[in-house]
């Protein structure tokens, strides 16, 4: 399969169904795998800032192009799936290992994949990805929310839960564009398939401080200064236990600052993957 340096869409058989990408760009191929309640759009206003790079940019099961989730499953699930997609990208990405962009829902992926097959990821870095399980106030009110959006959608307190837990007060205030780059794929998703996701991404999301800890690539862990549930103080501890880990945090933004702030995103990764193309792999 040759592809030129324009964007190229491809549905890729997956253990969850098939996978919507969209591959843009030429050089190192990076996949990115993006949060909960958004889908590869989220990654709109990063990928014009990420130049030098082939960017494989993945709608996760129930998001996007991608086929709905059947039923909810694990974060260790959404790893073997994102193994069966590599498999399938071969062609597009090389024989070699990928360096991997996850936020939150795709950092926990890219966190347990880069443990298990560590063959298959050359750098990680993971966004708002907590490596703790989920605390007792977001799962009760998770578990209170997801019934509710079932019957109403995002709508009323609903909406207004999502945009909380995502957004700093002023984007919800000033960035309409930027909240519609969520509010638009909820209201096209169905809502029992998202309700899934919601289950698989929170309700099942389990400890990953062993997958953390497992990690022998160069990983950059990324947080930012208004999400309370991973702070840079939780994330400095967890890369000091890991074997080639750092941590930057991106300020003005609560779960998404591939929305909110592009420019300090791009800017720490370009930093992070210079430094990381120096290392010789496996040192």
């Amino acid at each position: 399969m040759a592809l030129t340096d324009d964007a190229t869409t491809l549905h890729v058989p997956t253990r969850l169904g098939r996978l919507r990408v969209r591959v843009t760009g030429s050089g190192q191929p990076v996949v990115l795998w993006h949060s909960l309640f958004t889908d590869a759009g989220s990654w709109d206003r990063l990928v014009p800032l990420l130049g030098g790079r082939r960017l494989v940019l993945v709608d996760g099961p129930s998001s996007g192009g991608s086929d709905p989730l059947r039923r909810a499953v694990d974060i260790g699930t959404c790893a073997a799936a994102a193994e069966d997609l590599l498999a399938g990208l071969r062609d597009v990405v090389g024989p070699g290992p990928v360096s991997w962009l996850g936020s939150a829902w795709g950092g926990h992926v890219g966190l347990h994949l880069a443990a298990t097959r560590p063959d298959l990821v050359r750098d990680l870095v993971a966004v708002s990805a907590p490596t703790h399980p989920v605390g007792p106030r977001l799962r009760l009110l998770t578990a209170v929310l997801v019934p509710l959006y079932r019957v109403i959608g995002a709508r009323g307190p609903v909406r207004e839960a999502i945009l909380d837990t995502l957004f700093t007060d002023r984007s919800r205030a000033e960035d309409p564009a930027g909240v519609g780059q969520v509010l638009g794929p909820l209201e096209r998703s169905s809502r029992a398939a998202t309700a899934r996701a919601i289950r698989t991404a929170i309700l099942h999301r389990t400890d990953l401080a062993w997958a953390a800890r497992r990690i022998t690539c160069p990983v950059l862990l990324v947080t930012t200064d208004d999400r309370g549930e991973w702070t840079p103080e939780q994330a400095a501890a967890m890369a000091a236990q890991m074997a080639d880990a750092r941590v930057v945090t991106v300020s003005g933004s609560r779960v998404l600052p591939s929305i909110e702030q592009p420019a300090a995103l791009a800017a720490a990764l370009t930093t992070f993957w210079a430094t990381a193309a120096a290392r010789p792999r496996g040192e």
